[in-house]
């Protein structure tokens, strides 16, 4: 991989400007929705479910491809390069300005440091940002886009031991493992597995923010828990979100802190044995924390949500083909989503291969009565569930990881049902006739 000084001149890595491409389109024959395919270039990675993709102003989405980094017009869905440098890691797109931001790591792989640059969207433009150790990730920009935070362990921990890094064609390590007789485990099986091997290795870890003007690195907490998927609060720039990772039912995985290592929160704490709460994500506002939660894991599941101010709780049930890998939620919080999941995992959905929209549905109280109490209570509710897209071609190993448009009119997601790895987007609304 490369890296390139600051201060240099940059017309290595600003791309040719180039003619943008317009999607292929087609209505989905069972659900009847228009879906895009945006990109299929190679090495192409839509980021992940919480991690921002859009300007500040909503017309441009950031994606990353193996040639770089590319846009895609948010109103047409036409899709042009915007940086010519292979090798970079997308990271994410920020919230005050029109930046790109995006790592690199230096040449000896795990054992070197990491660079941390911004790309300004519109020029292409790159100025560095900061150098991380080795083996840091760093996973989030704070809302005034002050700080970047990330983690990093003492010592790296393979989680498929002897694995050469990723699956392409999935985007995911290549779990494996057996039962003590020697019959091999089913993916998703193997995946706990591996987990529960790295938690318990309690390797000693840090959260740290690196200050986007000065790259100066402070730390956060430190802990040997396995830590892990930090999203600051896109309102509140102080306040990060974070997790303990490893097998859900042995954790409990959902906290908040501030950025001085102040008014660490647990948001949730498991009540059952196997009730499993993660993949966590805030709602635009910064006013709720929401996460799939199951009681008990695989039998009972709800789309949970916590209001970080008062502690109340919103939960919404859904059916067992309903449940998905990832939720997510429009920037006015009338829509939900759920990008399904095959019979292999957690809910063992007959029929859950699906690109679903959902509609928030209170339960009302009988009568107009209400209990005495019921201010103190969980507020329950349940989703009208609509089917976006067929996925039932896809291989779930790739995680579809779905995000609404800014105007909440698509649904955009990462999929195989072609056969490779490509970015997809559905419209929300039916087609017409």
């Amino acid at each position: 991989m490369r890296n390139i000084a600051f201060g240099l001149s940059m017309a290595l890595a600003i791309a040719a400007p180039s003619m943008a491409a317009k999607p292929a389109s087609w209505i989905d024959a069972k659900t009847g929705h228009k879906v895009l395919r945006l990109s299929d270039a190679p090495g192409n990675y839509a980021l992940y479910f919480n991690y921002n993709a859009y300007t500040p102003q909503g017309d441009l989405m950031i994606f990353q491809t193996a040639d770089g980094i590319s846009v895609a017009d948010t109103k047409t869905w036409a899709v042009k390069s915007l940086l010519h440098r292979p090798g970079a890691h997308l990271l994410f797109a920020g919230h005050k300005t029109r930046t790109a931001y995006f790592s690199e790591q230096a040449k000896g792989g795990n054992d070197a440091p990491i660079t941390i640059y911004a790309a300004d969207i519109d020029t292409a433009k790159v100025r560095r940002i900061a150098v991380v150790p080795k083996g840091s990730r760093i996973d989030t920009l704070n809302a005034d886009e002050t700080l970047l935070a990330g983690q990093v362990a003492s010592r790296d921990m393979p989680l498929q031991p002897n694995a050469a890094g990723v699956d392409i064609k999935t985007g995911q390590t290549a779990y494996a493992a057996n039962w003590p007789d020697g019959r091999p485990m089913v993916y998703a099986d193997a995946k706990e597995f591996r987990l529960n091997q790295r938690l318990d290795a309690k390797i000693p870890m840090e959260i740290f923010t690196v200050d986007v003007t000065t790259g100066q690195r402070r730390s956060v907490v430190k802990a040997t828990d396995w830590l892990n998927h930090l999203q600051f609060s896109p309102t509140d720039p102080t306040l990060l979100m974070y997790c303990h990772e490893g097998p859900w039912h042995r954790v409990d995985r959902i906290w908040t802190i501030r950025t001085d290592g102040s008014q660490m929160t647990k948001v949730h704490t498991r009540a059952m044995n196997m009730e499993i709460a993660g993949h966590e994500f805030w709602s635009p506002d910064g006013k709720t924390i929401w996460y799939d939660l199951q009681t008990p894991r695989g039998e009972d599941f709800w789309l949970a949500g916590y209001d970080v101010a008062t502690a109340k709780r919103r939960w919404y049930h859904l059916d067992r083909n309903e449940w998905s890998v990832h939720y997510n939620v429009s920037a006015d919080q009338t829509l939900f989503s759920g990008d399904g999941g095959d019979s292999e995992m957690v809910a063992h959905a007959p029929d859950g291969k699906w690109m679903y929209l959902f509609r928030p549905k209170p339960v009302p109280d009988v009568a107009g009565i209400r209990a005495d109490n019921a201010d103190s209570l969980i507020e329950a509710g349940t989703f009208a569930a609509e089917k976006l897209v067929d996925m039932g071609k896809q291989d779930y190993k790739l995680e579809p990881n779905a995000r609404f448009s800014p105007d909440g009119k698509w649904l955009i997601f990462r999929a195989n049902i072609e056969g490779k790895a490509a970015i997809y987007a559905v419209e929300t609304a039916k087609a017409r006739p």
